[in-house]
């Protein structure tokens, strides 16, 4: 099972922007943009790719999957 693990709050404050203005620039509510940074949620594909465009940043560094080991 693989886990997703989210860089965004690193990318995003590396770009100077608050959540607010990331949650404008790629049409979503500021509690999309907390819930993706808390690992709550995991964004649709075209969100994915709009934020990584957003913070400048490429979208495998921004969410990563973590394969967990079966037992």
């Amino acid at each position: 099972m693989s886990k997703l693990v989210c860089n965004l709050k690193k990318y995003r404050q590396l770009a100077g922007l608050t959540q607010e203005e990331l949650a404008n620039m790629v049409c979503v509510r500021r509690e999309t943009i907390v819930r993706l940074e808390a690992g709550k949620y995991s964004p649709s594909l075209k969100l994915a790719m709009d934020i990584a465009k957003a913070v400048n940043a490429p979208l495998d560094e921004i969410f990563v999957f973590e394969e967990s080991e079966r037992r």
